[in-house]
């Protein structure tokens, strides 16, 4: 069985790199294609220090740190790859990475992270982000993300079986390209986290400050509790944002970056973990599990699939909407139910690489031994 991986474009290790990583575990002997690589030589190891195949945006100008902008371009990029010696082909796609050309006699897996989020029902909310909403050059997005809509619903055929990273991207998949796909949950390195059962009374959140991951409606809605402990981490467009509210308000703490041993720390320690952004799977609530400590979230996307708010063995609770109300209803809520740490970390297990790594090898192989046997 001659495999090749096709991955969006390699330029830091994040969520869509680690799923990566553990499906080179799972064949290790696969060619890796990506449109671009700038990988550094030290950093190469989840990469199985293997050589990757890039296309011809590997050359241009500011290609770099403004990959994003080529997107019009990408999808002849990705078409021109040669995969026509192999027989499976697998797709690591949050943008255009399933676009890749299969014949009848070849297996095409796509694992979607998403489609691509800005061409379809976040186009709106991506553009209002970028004050790309109005004017000329919003015409001119708006048109290039239309004929990317028309190449992606295409393309979505030359896919055999999709795999979503939860039931929230299913959905999206079925609404977008009429597909059905199997759910197998992205790896989480729950070996990596000691639960931790004695809690400290403070509530803990850490993300990259951009707009969607909500932090400063977070922040505010604790400013109005001030009562209840809050620390933030991370950095971002809206840090300033962050900074001031915590400025004044004498329960709030921000660390702004903090190393990966930190993290583990207050995870382990925080009575609780707040979560507000809408994600299509959301890796830091499961390793907050993974630390015996449950999670208050936005009950949309992917916690729906990692957040258990209901029966006997809870891990967490949600709210509703994106408002401080309904934030502070949540917290309150939260601080009456008798949420164990070992239901915590049973239900983060479920997440772990050793369980990924078996259902996504037995799912390749059952699928190949489907094709030509």
């Amino acid at each position: 069985m001659k495999i090749a991986i096709v991955h969006d474009w390699l330029y830091t290790y994040a969520g869509a790199e680690k799923v990566l990583e553990q499906i080179l575990n799972c064949f290790p002997s696969a060619d890796i294609y990506s449109l671009i690589d700038f990988i550094p030589d030290a950093e190469r190891g989840f990469l199985h220090n293997k050589p990757v195949t890039t296309s011809f945006l590997q050359k241009m100008p500011f290609i770099k740190t403004k990959h994003r902008h080529y997107l019009p371009l990408m999808p002849l990029a990705i078409e021109q790859f040669d995969l026509s010696a192999y027989d499976v082909v697998i797709s690591s796609s949050h943008a255009v990475a399933k676009g890749i050309l299969t014949g009848p006699d070849q297996l095409h897996i796509c694992y979607c992270h998403s489609p691509i989020r800005y061409a379809w029902d976040m186009q709106h909310q991506y553009l209002n982000e970028s004050g790309a909403n109005k004017g000329l050059k919003s015409w001119i997005i708006r048109y290039l993300l239309h004929k990317i809509r028309i190449w992606d619903y295409r393309t979505a055929h030359g896919v055999d079986y999709f795999i979503a990273n939860s039931q929230f991207i299913a959905r999206r998949i079925k609404k977008i390209y009429g597909r059905d796909a199997v759910v197998i949950n992205p790896p989480v390195d729950t070996e990596k986290f000691i639960p931790q059962l004695n809690k400290e009374d403070f509530y803990f959140t850490a993300s990259r400050l951009v707009p969607y991951k909500k932090i400063s409606l977070i922040a505010e809605a604790f400013a109005q509790m001030p009562n209840k402990r809050l620390i933030i981490a991370g950095t971002g467009p809206e840090e300033e944002k962050v900074k001031r509210i915590a400025a004044q308000s004498s329960n709030i703490t921000y660390l702004g970056y903090i190393t990966d041993e930190v993290m583990i720390s207050h995870l382990q320690r925080a009575k609780g973990f707040v979560f507000a952004a809408e994600e299509d799977f959301g890796i830091i609530p499961v390793e907050a599990q993974a630390c015996g400590t449950p999670v208050i979230a936005f009950g949309k996307g992917g916690v729906l699939d990692s957040v258990i708010v209901d029966g006997e063995h809870l891990t967490g609770t949600f709210f509703k909407q994106q408002t401080i109300d309904s934030l502070i209803a949540a917290i309150q809520n939260f601080e009456k139910q008798d949420i164990k740490s070992a239901d915590c970390l049973a239900n983060a297990q479920k997440f772990s690489i050793t369980e990924f790594n078996k259902q996504f090898t037995k799912f390749v192989l059952t699928k190949y031994h489907d094709k030509f046997n």
